[in-house]
């Protein structure tokens, strides 16, 4: 009877996709193979995973069925490329009923699974402070220690550099901040602000390398607690200074220069013109400005990261156009001066941390949970495969307050 009750959705698949590039496995060991090789292979370990694809068709079902555990894949680059790439045949309304009726049948009598606790929903105007600050903590708050499983040293949570010449993961992002120092042409005594600091690594290494004084700031507090008892190790507690804060909370106080390291991301369309005027107010003449983001390559009906990265990952992250954010930058009075793409650094410095990431999965899941390590694999594969297919990409953009 449990085989019978999947017969009529397996005709179904098989009906309307002619062409698979994927195998479903379904719980009582019948399977649907695929027509093409090289498509990931899809395990549906219980009725409730076609409940969640049938409560939230598409990307955002498939994701809670895996972040719950009730749908298992064998590669996950291959179902981020299958997601990005495969265009299914156009479905009629009667075909559409017909597959729903179908896996309704095969499920039988269960309620959809609630959505998963990771999930997070915000309310509220976009881009507010407060909403701001809910979503940064949303990423960043899962501890410090899952982020030491994958990053390197230096907890640079960002794009480091491996075009220079870097073979590890640590050379590479030393290699990033000394680019960034030497864009910024820092000095000793200079007073100089990071956006967006995360663990400290940029603002510590102006001190000590460059023997300037800084300023960090985050929405994340135990990021600022791991940065400042790593400028007490290190003897610059005098020189390096860490607060909770929002870029818009700063007024009054004038910089030599401000690198912005991975922030402009989340600071969106509606907000970017204040963020680059604010930036441009806390620059003295003649100081200087690097601004270091991802960057939307693609225009049109696709430019969304899409319901997985928005619920799971970066709630309201919104990557602009380069051309957006110069403008902005523009407008607020500052001479662009030198643009750089580092795509290839990224989809490699992701690579690094997800080798990382996985070999350390028994630690990662005692640390957070087996549904929240789920949401970090995926979410690791799919930025990687959005740099290599360009989706996206991460610019430098240098500019001076004249």
């Amino acid at each position: 009877m449990a085989f019978a009750s999947t017969a009529r959705l397996r005709d179904e698949v098989q009906r309307l996709f002619a062409e698979r590039p994927f195998d479903l496995a379904f719980w009582d060991g019948s399977r649907v193979a695929a027509t093409t090789q090289g498509g990931p292979a899809f395990s549906f370990r219980s009725p409730r995973a076609l409940a969640a694809l049938l409560r939230a068709p598409g990307e955002l079902g498939l994701a809670r069925a895996y972040v719950s555990g009730l749908l298992t894949v064998d590669d996950l680059d291959a179902v981020v490329r299958l997601v990005d790439e495969w265009e299914p045949p156009r479905l009629s309304l009667s075909d559409r009923a017909r597959l729903a009726a179908a896996m309704l049948r095969a499920c039988g009598l269960v309620l959809p699974p609630r959505r998963p606790a990771s999930e997070l929903r915000l309310r509220g105007r976009r881009h507010t402070i407060s909403r701001d600050a809910l979503a940064v903590r949303h990423h960043y708050d899962v501890g410090n220690e899952l982020f030491a499983l994958f990053l390197d040293e230096s907890m640079t949570y960002s794009c480091a550099v491996f075009s220079r010449g870097a073979r590890t993961l640590e050379e590479a992002q030393l290699a990033k901040l000394d680019l960034v120092c030497t864009k910024l042409d820092l000095q000793p005594g200079d007073r100089v602000l990071d956006v967006g600091c995360g663990w400290g690594s940029f603002a510590i290494h102006a001190a000590e390398r460059y023997g300037a004084t800084a300023l960090g700031i985050t929405l994340s507090e135990p990021q600022v607690e791991y940065a400042r008892g790593r400028a007490r190790e290190l003897g610059l507690a005098d020189r390096v200074e860490f607060r909770v804060a929002d870029y818009r909370d700063l007024r009054g106080e004038p910089f030599d220069a401000v690198a912005s390291i991975g922030m402009v991301e989340h600071v969106g369309e509606e907000r970017i013109d204040l963020y680059a005027a604010r930036l441009a107010e806390l620059v003295k003449p003649g100081g200087r400005l690097l601004n270091h983001g991802i960057a939307q390559l693609r225009h049109g009906d696709d430019e969304t990261a899409g319901p997985f990265s928005e619920r799971y990952v970066f709630p309201d992250g919104e990557p602009l156009h380069l051309s957006r954010v110069t403008l902005a930058l523009e407008r607020a009075g500052f001479a662009i001066d030198q643009v750089e793409r580092l795509a290839d650094d990224y989809a490699e410095t992701i690579r690094h941390w997800t080798e990382r990431l996985e070999s350390n999965l028994d630690k990662a899941v005692r640390l957070i949970g087996p549904e929240r390590v789920r949401v970090w694999q995926l979410y690791l594969h799919a930025a990687r495969h959005g740099f290599v297919s360009g989706f996206e990409t991460v610019y430098q953009v240098r500019c001076g307050r004249p």
